[in-house]
């Protein structure tokens, strides 16, 4: 399962409405699986996603193509949880956001991520 949908469901499991005895488990094992699996992959994750876009605007190289397109969420949905994202990632989000289809997207379906 891919970490950053492990730490969304991980976060659902420390808000779950439980029975007081049960708190100390519903908050060590999502502390476990995140300190183990999620936060060591998010971060080595994101360093492959800066060190692929170094001395590159796009994924692929020079061209914008689908590979932008789909890893535009995981990026989107990062930068708006204060994930640290590096410099080349960080560029490579404001270039996105300045293309013309992402603002009508936008414009029709809401803001993705903060301005």
């Amino acid at each position: 399962m891919p970490p950053l949908l492990v730490k969304l469901l991980m976060n659902k499991v420390r808000g779950a409405p439980l029975p007081f005895f049960l708190w100390p488990f519903a908050k060590a094992i999502p502390d476990k699986v995140d300190g183990l699996y999620t936060n060591g992959e998010i971060k080595s994750h994101f360093a492959f996603i800066e060190r692929t876009l170094d001395g590159r605007e796009w994924f692929a190289g020079d061209a914008f193509s689908g590979a932008d397109i789909q890893l535009s969420y995981p990026i989107e949905a990062s930068s708006g949880r204060g994930a640290g994202l590096g410099p080349n990632t960080t560029a490579r989000v404001e270039r996105i956001r300045a293309r013309p289809a992402y603002q009508r997207a936008e414009e029709r379906g809401g803001a993705v991520g903060p301005p």
